[in-house]
């Protein structure tokens, strides 16, 4: 591992909640962790209650990899997912091993990122309350952690999270959640601000029935059945702000 020391870690932290979009702050985040021999991350919002929820605020993965992911249904087995219903603090693949109550679906899932050549990986979870959590799961070809090191890739990763989580509002994503478009993001943004149909039309330049209608199709892919459920489904992943 690369030599860092405790005032590394403290910039790399200060650093990376000062980072004005999530870009720069992910490059922050990305260069610290090659001092882990860490090769790439995810980051983003899990609800389990619904997965299609899942929101990504970064995406590190190789282009084939996250392709394969996406297309493949790959979160539905997903063994790191599936840990979160239990397992609501910092955790490795080692210890997901030792554990022996991974399902068939999330032992082939670790065996396809091992074919993939990553061996280990730390999952970083942050419950939001009922089945929500954020997320950041890092993966790399090395040996296990060690506990120093545990702790320190979890604060970072922590950190990032809570900053890409507070930029995502404005910057946006780095998968548009559940598929929505940008024109249904908008008008998700403007209810939640309170504005009417005809508000959001006259703001976004389009009909009053159009802007009605972008938003029923949020709602559905959102998977709620009222105004106040989708407004609150876009602020726990913050497509909108609080």
């Amino acid at each position: 591992m690369t030599a860092r020391t405790d005032t590394d870690i403290a910039n790399a932290v200060s650093a990376i909640l000062a980072a004005p979009d999530p870009k720069t702050s992910a490059r922050i985040f990305k260069k610290m962790l090659a001092a882990f021999e860490v090769d790439t991350f995810a980051c983003g919002e899990v609800d389990l209650a619904e997965l299609e929820r899942t929101v990504f605020y970064a995406i590190g993965w190789p282009d084939s990899w996250r392709k394969f992911y996406m297309s493949s249904g790959l979160v539905r087995r997903d063994p790191v997912v599936d840990a979160l219903r239990k397992r609501h603090r910092p955790f490795t693949w080692s210890e997901l091993r030792l554990d022996r109550k991974l399902s068939a679906a999330g032992s082939e899932a670790i065996q396809l990122c091992a074919d993939h050549g990553w061996t280990e990986g730390l999952v970083v979870p942050i419950p939001r309350g009922d089945l929500r959590f954020g997320l950041v799961s890092i993966v790399c070809q090395r040996r296990a952690f060690g506990a120093e090191e545990k702790s320190l890739l979890a604060m970072l990763s922590f950190c990032f999270h809570e900053r890409l989580r507070n930029l995502a509002p404005t910057h946006g994503f780095a998968m548009p959640p559940v598929g929505l478009t940008k024109r249904e993001i908008d008008c998700l943004r403007l209810i939640a601000r309170g504005a009417t149909d005809r508000e959001v039309g006259r703001k976004l330049g389009i009909s009053q029935s159009t802007a009605h209608e972008h938003f029923e199709t949020a709602k559905k892919k959102l998977k709620v059945s009222t105004r106040a459920e989708a407004i609150a489904i876009a602020v726990s992943l913050a497509i909108v702000a609080p």
